[in-house]
């Protein structure tokens, strides 16, 4: 670990790109971990996120994303988000680049955050195009109701980017300007398989930036990293007790 270390000191411009496995210390199921809501018998977790069951049955996504969309306020932010926090403040990371759609970055007090997969903060109706807050949804769903358009009666829905929607050109355009930038990339708790936001390392790799995998399974972009972990607990805590406190 003294070598990520060295690597985080000498970059010009280092970045991270999140995935689900850093949010479970938070209490949020990462999707394809060994505990994962892929692996939950009890869910779809292919139709939580299709537009097109969405559609249909909008109830699905609410009732089954309750646990661990809607109920951010009794969570806390990891050891992660916070060591990621702080490296920013201190000028050791650029920016955050993240599949994550919990805001549990934002909480821990990280400003620079390509969202790449949008965010649950806004919300709308699909037929007249009225904004929610996050708050004013999040108290009917946690209420075990669906969320309707007060004005007209219509579906409401987060301004995540569902399975058959496209992802924001904005972000995805953001995102690989900073892996063009970057001289080291940090991958977390991603296994690098969701395209296309997976290419996003493959590019700044490309484009000659040292890269680092902390995750708990493989990712196909293993053979190219400089550096390999697969507790994140364990090297943030390191980060958090030998980076942070020089």
């Amino acid at each position: 670990m003294e070598q990520l270390l060295d690597l985080i000191r000498n970059a010009e411009f280092c970045t991270a790109f999140t995935g689900a496995g850093v949010s479970t210390f938070s209490g949020i199921k990462d999707f394809r971990g060994k505990d994962g809501i892929y692996r939950n018998s009890k869910i779809d977790a292919d139709k939580i996120f299709s537009l097109d069951y969405f559609m249909n049955d909008p109830s699905y996504y609410y009732i089954n994303s309750k646990d661990f969309i809607y109920n951010i306020h009794t969570l806390q932010p990891s050891i992660v988000h916070k060591v990621l926090a702080a490296m920013e403040e201190q000028g050791m990371l650029k920016a955050v680049i993240t599949q994550n759609i919990d805001m549990l970055h934002q909480r821990a007090g990280t400003k620079k955050i390509v969202e790449l997969h949008g965010t649950p903060t806004e919300h709308y109706c699909m037929s007249c195009g009225k904004t929610y807050t996050f708050d004013e949804i999040a108290e009917v769903v946690c209420n075990d109701e669906v969320p309707q358009c007060s004005i007209c009666g219509g579906v409401v829905k987060p301004r995540i980017t569902f399975f058959g929607e496209m992802l924001s050109e904005g972000a995805l355009e953001e995102a690989f300007e900073l892996a063009d930038k970057s001289d080291l990339m940090i991958v977390l708790g991603s296994t690098l398989v969701v395209q296309p936001a997976a290419s996003i390392p493959s590019i700044a790799v490309r484009n000659g930036a040292k890269l680092v995998i902390v995750n708990d399974m493989p990712t196909p972009l293993d053979h190219r990293a400089a550096l390999r972990y697969n507790d994140l607990e364990e090297v943030f805590t390191f980060l958090d007790n030998n980076l942070l406190s020089e």
